[in-house]
């Protein structure tokens, strides 16, 4: 008797083991399955399942999406982090409905040229919901191809990445393929994972080469060490006599572009400047403990003032808000600026 395929040993798991009940493979379609690909980039399924159902509620199809105001399409995002996936997400929709009549192309170059989808993304699209072959890499992937070839070096290199990519399109079977490519996922999420994988239950366990060496956990090869830099900002929580608090709408480039977030300034000059510029009579600060948020490339260490000010010069001009805390609007807000909310609203 032969040994079973790569791909038809991950089948043969995918029929007994595999995940069928994931809410965007229920009515599946390109639009879900794009949704919560975007979603699920860098984020882990059990996070990902509330914010896409609720997203799904609200903007259950390509159309509703592509005409949502940007802030409601942030809105539904916050609390997910990297705003600038939703983003792409809205533009992507735009084109779709504008440039293809609301139908995503059936076209993989096709779907690579769309914002925010990748060679990877594009191959779930395709597999999962259009019946196409095409590989996927995401980091299960890249785990469980890295292991079974025992490959070296990190995967964020170039060299790395294509011996992957290429070991990827290998494996991919041509019928099928919509199974093995969930099944692919299932098995970098539930066996093959990062710290503890499960191998005496793994269908890739006879062939593989990190087993063999006893070496599993060194492959992949995760990503050089650099010390992670830290800035510093005073982020004054401006308060009215009403208790609303005083947003502004960041730029769409660069941090939580397009979100709504208190003033982030270098030092109390800035803070003294704003306030006079605004014309507002101010109450002392009331320093408020420390926050620290980290991005992918540096930690931010947010000093919040409390500051109650009255006056100025009337309601707030284009890309600022008095955000009312009792009855908030549907705004975009990143997830640190939620946190400091939420304690001025236990505060006032």
């Amino acid at each position: 008797m032969t040994e079973p395929t790569f791909a038809e040993a991950v089948l043969g798991w995918y029929d007994l083991h595999g995940r069928k009940d994931l809410p965007w493979q229920q009515n599946m379609t390109p639009y879900r399955v794009w949704v919560s690909e975007i979603m699920l980039q860098q984020t882990q399924v059990a996070t990902v399942i509330p914010y896409y159902e609720r997203f799904m509620q609200a903007l259950p199809d390509v159309q509703a999406l592509a005409a949502a105001p940007a802030d409601e399409v942030l809105h539904l995002w916050t609390g997910l982090g990297y705003y600038s996936r939703a983003r792409n997400l809205h533009k992507a929709a735009k084109r779709v409905v504008d440039e293809y009549a609301g139908e995503f192309p059936l076209d993989l170059p096709l779907l690579i040229d769309l914002p925010g989808i990748g060679p990877s993304t594009a191959g779930a699209i395709a597999s999962l919901s259009m019946g196409l072959r095409a590989p996927i890499l995401d980091g299960n992937v890249k785990r469980v191809l890295a292991r079974f070839h025992a490959v070296q070096g990190w995967p964020g290199e170039k060299a790395v990445h294509d011996r992957l990519w290429a070991i990827a399109e290998s494996h991919t079977p041509h019928s099928r393929v919509n199974h093995y490519t969930q099944a692919m996922m299932d098995l970098g999420a539930t066996l093959c994972t990062r710290s503890k994988p499960s191998c005496l239950i793994c269908p890739l366990q006879a062939g593989c080469q990190a087993r063999m060496l006893g070496e599993q956990t060194a492959y992949p090869q995760r990503r050089p060490r650099k010390s992670i830099p830290v800035r510093k900002c005073l982020m004054p929580l401006l308060v009215n006599p009403l208790g609303d608090v005083w947003l502004q709408r960041r730029p769409d480039s660069g941090l939580w572009g397009g979100l709504w977030c208190p003033p982030q300034l270098d030092d109390h000059r800035q803070l003294e400047a704003l306030i006079a510029r605004e014309g507002w009579q101010a109450a002392e600060p009331q320093v408020l403990e420390p926050l620290r948020h980290t991005f992918s490339h540096f930690h931010l260490d947010i000093q919040p003032l409390l500051i109650r000010v009255e006056h100025g010069h009337g309601v707030a001009e284009s890309g600022q808000v008095w955000y009312n805390l009792r009855q908030p609007s549907r705004l975009g807000l990143a997830a640190p600026v939620k946190k400091l909310l939420q304690r001025v609203e236990s505060i006032i």
